[in-house]
């Protein structure tokens, strides 16, 4: 946002996004009390017609230079009054015609509104959880993405009846799933806590609900790491889950989680992520479980697992992790090794190569390690590309 519109206030922020678009969306806006009301003209429509070259019935004209106009933000009717006098009812009636209308500027205010009427207060978040329980689609989505930026949702009984909304059979997965995601900005989780959201994220019958389940756990891992520099609990359910899972996607969440924050992956773990790498049937997976092997406490074990891993595999592309991760590892330590493995599958020559000038030229951290080499093989994809 510039410094000019700093100068509105912030409900008149959000109308002018709304207004930005008004050539988009039709030239009338739903109010609050559901009166249509008229737009503010678009600044190409105020200056008037102009005319097409080579179109019927028009005058070519000169183009005029450009000029720099700020829109100006559209109102709502009734906006004023609803601010001044808004109750947590009459915001579920404002609610339900700004979705009804398809207003999603609209529904995006109240959304933040609805955040600021909720604060600290306990009692109306409840009251949002058992507005949500009935609702669905864009209705349920602003009720738990308000209640999860309120701060009430640290509440413990906040917290506890989201965790058991997330729980409840007889609620749509939908439901259950918006509930976990509401979860994740705790700031720490009991242990039998982490042990229910585990219990769903092994739940091979809720589908995508599982992997909510453990992306909140990992969230709110990072959240805890970065507070307390705690992350071993969570950590230790994440890589149980990340071996045991039915579900590949759930598996490589569960690995992924940790670099959101890069927390140092003790010995305890070194077992389980050798299981991962030399037996999962997922090539993704074994990929991140060398990943994983990259920041540890103990390297030389590390790049041991990483040595026979190599050996043992035939995938380029998880040798390829395999390779750059022991770098990660070990550091110019891990040469030694790179040149066995170049010598096992000569496809990793050049990389040996420079990986070993890269190092030979003073440069010993791996972030910029990482930026002098060049890639010379067809693995390194953007999330969510087919392999």
């Amino acid at each position: 946002m510039t410094s000019r519109n700093l100068r509105w206030t912030v409900a008149a922020g959000v109308l002018l996004v709304a207004a930005v678009v008004a050539l988009l969306w039709p030239r009338t806006v739903p109010s609050l009390s559901s009166e249509p009301v008229s737009a503010e003209p678009s600044a190409s429509a105020a200056s008037g017609p102009r005319g097409t070259p080579g179109a019927p019935g028009t005058t070519p004209t000169e183009p005029e230079p450009a000029v720099e106009q700020i829109p100006m933000p559209g109102c709502w009717d009734g906006l004023h009054a609803f601010d001044a006098s808004v109750s947590m009812d009459s915001f579920r009636q404002a609610l339900t015609t700004a979705i009804g209308n398809g207003d999603r500027y609209l529904a995006v205010y109240l959304q933040e509104r609805l955040t600021e009427l909720v604060g600290n207060d306990a009692t109306r978040a409840l009251q949002v959880l058992e507005w949500a329980r009935s609702a669905s689609g864009p209705e349920l989505s602003i009720y738990m993405d308000a209640l999860k930026a309120a701060p009430a949702v640290h509440a413990p009984q906040v917290a506890q009846s989201l965790l058991k909304m997330g729980e409840d059979p007889g609620a749509p997965l939908q439901t259950r799933s918006a509930a976990l995601d509401a979860l994740e900005t705790q700031r720490k989780l009991a242990p039998g806590d982490i042990q229910r959201l585990k219990k769903l994220a092994l739940d091979e019958t809720l589908d995508s609900t599982a992997w909510v389940a453990t992306r909140t756990l990992g969230r709110v891992m990072k959240e805890d790491f970065e507070r307390t520099g705690n992350h071993a609990p969570y950590w230790k359910e994440l890589l149980d889950i990340g071996g045991t899972s039915d579900d590949m996607a759930v598996r490589l969440l569960a690995l992924e989680m940790p670099s959101y924050s890069n927390p140092i992956i003790g010995a305890e773990s070194l077992d389980s992520l050798k299981r991962i790498l030399s037996n999962d049937r997922e090539r993704d997976v074994r990929e991140m479980a060398a990943f994983r092997l990259g920041v540890t406490s103990e390297p030389e074990k590390a790049m041991e697992i990483l040595r026979a891993a190599f050996l043992a595999e035939h995938d380029l592309c998880v040798r390829w992790a395999i390779f750059r991760f022991a770098v990660r590892a070990g550091g110019d330590k891990a040469l030694p090794m790179l040149e066995q493995f170049a010598a096992k599958d000569p496809r990793f020559t050049q990389d040996y190569l420079e990986f070993q000038a890269l190092y030979a030229s003073g440069t010993v951290d791996f972030a910029r390690i990482w930026l002098g080499k060049r890639e010379h093989h067809n693995c390194l994809v953007e999330e969510g590309a087919p392999h």
